[in-house]
């Protein structure tokens, strides 16, 4: 049996007949640019994540670089963050002349150790930024404590994780901004690149908007130098049909995670390979569903000769990219993040798959371990 690692063919078929008039009705007004669908959907998406101001952007990058400079992080200063994500969250770090300061992993929850983060803050430090990988929310609690008493910003990379939760508390909603991401794939994905950055501070969330229109308020006049980080209302659009199914698909993606558990243990692999963690006072939300496992590259190449959709996410931690190489990090300085990138494995758990495709893909894992 093939099983895709994702399919959004078959959300697509589930919703077309409500995309197709919404992008009509955008169509029809020719208003592309921000304008009344981006207006709303930024109200809806600020709810749902149980902040108060949302500002849609160009993509979860660039909602990570808009909130840098909205927070006035540049040449000379120093943000802490992960090592163990995707590449623009250290990138962007980057990219406003800051100098990105990498923090180990939690080995359960492949988040920052909050425990590790206050021997890496010197009076350079301006910003952190916990990633709340795959679908579950960092812990929260000490790190805005900790910013808090070192008078740091807190950026919330919840590019994985809309609807995720850590103590009823919504993703993106716990630090001064949080940053989304609506790239296709993820569990709230649009029909091309698009982000968000929710805020509870109206003058920060001002900041941003400004920022996103090249820093003009009002047109043509700038006092900030931003940049084009708009998104478009055809995305918005797009978002808002899926938005009110986001639960639904939510809820589907645990379904299937509790199902795989049980398959797992069924066919005695519990105790080979290591499921994610389900962490106490959380809502995990499965945007990937990642496995540790022995011979971690043998068993992607036999998946995939199976016809089983797998993927690694992230085969080099960012401490060890090229391009970070000035930064002087060497092979064992962050063991958990290193350890993670050797070992895990993302398995599809998009929604419509089906129990007999999860037995497929238990049953490749079972075969190859035998």
């Amino acid at each position: 049996m093939q099983v895709p690692l994702l399919d959004l063919k078959a959300q697509y078929a589930a919703l077309r007949d409500e995309i197709t008039p919404a992008i009509q009705q955008v169509v029809e007004s020719q208003y592309f640019i921000l304008g009344p669908e981006v207006k709303a959907l930024e109200a809806e998406v600020a709810e749902y994540s149980q902040a108060q101001f949302g500002i849609g952007v160009s993509s979860g990058t660039d909602a990570l670089l808009v909130s840098l400079m909205a927070a006035g992080v540049g040449p000379g200063d120093e943000v802490i963050t992960t090592p163990y994500t995707f590449f623009a969250t250290g990138g962007c770090i980057s990219r406003v002349g800051a100098t990105p300061v990498f923090v180990d992993i939690q080995p359960d929850s492949f988040n920052i150790n909050p425990d590790l983060i206050e021997a890496a803050i010197t009076e350079r430090t301006r910003a952190i930024i916990p990633v709340h990988l795959y679908g579950q929310v960092a812990d929260m609690d000490p790190i805005v404590e900790l910013a808090a008493r070192h008078n740091l910003t807190v950026i919330e990379d919840a590019a994985q994780a809309i609807g995720a939760e850590y103590r009823g508390r919504r993703a993106g909603s716990m630090g001064h901004l949080g940053c989304f991401s609506f790239f296709p794939s993820k569990n709230l994905g649009g029909f091309g690149d698009g982000g968000m950055v929710v805020a509870r501070d109206p003058d920060l969330a001002a900041q941003v908007a400004r920022l996103r229109n090249h820093g003009a308020q009002p047109k043509y006049y700038h006092q900030y130098i931003g940049g084009n980080f708009r998104l478009d209302a055809i995305q918005a659009a797009v978002l808002r049909v899926k938005l009110k199914h986001l639960d639904l698909w939510s809820a589907g993606r645990q379904a299937n995670a509790a199902t795989y558990r049980q398959m797992f243990a069924g066919a005695g692999l519990a105790e080979t390979i290591g499921l994610p963690a389900e962490l106490p006072e959380r809502r995990h939300i499965y945007n990937q569903f990642v496995i540790r496992a022995p011979r971690r590259d043998e068993l992607l190449a036999h998946l995939k000769q199976q016809g089983i959709g797998c993927e690694i996410y992230y085969p080099v931690p960012l401490h060890l990219q090229e391009c970070f190489a000035h930064l002087g990090y060497r092979p064992g300085d962050l063991p958990e993040s290193e350890r993670a990138a050797q070992e895990t494995l993302a398995l599809p758990i998009y929604p419509e798959l089906t129990d007999e495709m999860q037995q497929a893909v238990v049953a490749a894992i079972a075969e190859f371990y035998a």
